[in-house]
């Protein structure tokens, strides 16, 4: 008589359980390594940017020739002149930001959107101080790109820089925080930059820096390069600092900062935690009328210990012109406190 369950069921069953364990003990295929995930999250907030400019013959820019070029019509031979760079969505609603380089004195602003789409946009407002520009294109429903915080990333991050270098289409390079906290790379007071040795080039200005989250933490915006090419040095504009500069330019075109007329020393003398020389002042300026003198150390600003001229000065742009700030000095080891009243701080020159 045949053994149904000697022949059949036992081998059955034994196979079944041979296989469950080797399936059981079987390795995990790690994960594939790389910033895919940070790539997919960030790129399709990061747009290309495309301007013209309608540039006149420069003799008719003198008032003496101005009818002449009317009468012959130069205006309208005058050299179409295109440039290119990058922005990143910041709003559901059409914001975008970029580098003030990048729009300045631009006549026709064109929008190229990850999908392929475009379409022209217009100037909210613009700071040549921090090197930002506001635009905004007729488009609701767009995705923005998550923020981070430039206050919480460390030297030695990974850093991802998204743009559109050479005008070749959306590119992603990867690199490091090389730095915090760069000042003196431009003239202005209020440029706090971070470092990354991500490549940057020609084209990249106004895109995304990003974590390996695809949050952004930086707007890239120049390099240091003997070649005009990355040489691992490239600076972008912290977050932070952009969404504050966003915000203003939202709600009135332009950034209306305070200013007291003196030139601090970048950090403290050495061993001391905070407190900084004044270095220049001007003769006629809100900080001279308070009593300030060449020479004193700014402890504080309203309390707040200055511990560097960036901070120092962004803390004071801050406060609107008019609102008395408290000035804790020392002068000849002496403590002071004078009482300073910002004004508007004079335009910067292009």
């Amino acid at each position: 008589m045949f053994d149904f369950t000697r022949y059949i069921l036992l081998p059955a069953g034994l196979g079944i359980l041979i296989g469950l364990i080797l399936l059981g003990s079987k390795e995990t295929v790690p994960e594939r390594p790389g910033y895919a995930a940070a790539v997919r999250q960030a790129a399709p907030a990061v747009v290309n940017i495309y301007t013209s400019q309608r540039s006149r013959p420069a003799i008719c820019a003198r008032p003496e020739y101005r009818e002449w070029c009317e009468r012959l019509d130069l205006r309208n031979s005058a050299r179409v002149q295109s440039s290119l760079g990058s922005g990143v969505i910041v709003s559901a609603d059409g914001f975008i930001l970029t580098n003030n380089h990048v729009v300045a004195d631009a006549d026709e602003v064109l929008v190229a959107f990850h999908n392929g789409q475009a379409t022209t946009a217009s100037i909210i407002g613009t700071d040549l101080e921090t090197d930002l520009a506001l635009i905004r294109v007729p488009a609701t429903g767009l995705t923005p790109m998550p923020f981070g915080s430039s206050a919480e990333v460390a030297v030695g991050d990974i850093a991802l820089a998204i743009g559109n270098p050479f005008g070749l289409g959306q590119t992603v390079s990867a690199g490091i925080i090389s730095a915090k906290g760069r000042i003196g790379i431009t003239d202005s007071p209020y440029a706090d930059f971070l470092q990354t040795d991500a490549a940057i080039n020609l084209g990249n200005s106004g895109g995304a820096l990003v974590d390996t989250a695809g949050r952004l933490i930086g707007i890239n915006t120049l390099i240091f390069s003997r070649s005009g090419g990355s040489e691992g040095i490239g600076f972008a504009i912290p977050v932070d600092l952009a969404l504050d500069i966003m915000q203003r330019l939202a709600a009135g075109g332009a950034v209306v900062r305070g200013w007291l007329g003196f030139e601090l020393a970048p950090t403290p003398a050495p061993g001391m935690p905070f407190g900084l020389r004044i270095n220049r002042l001007l003769a006629d300026g809100p900080a001279a009328v308070a009593g300030v003198r060449v020479g004193d150390v700014l402890m504080a600003v309203d309390g707040t210990p200055c511990q560097t001229s960036s901070v120092v000065s962004q803390q004071i742009a801050a406060a609107p012109p008019g609102t008395p700030l408290k000035l804790d000095v020392l002068r000849d080891d002496q403590p002071l406190t004078l009482t300073a009243v910002p004004i508007r701080r004079p335009p910067l020159s292009p």
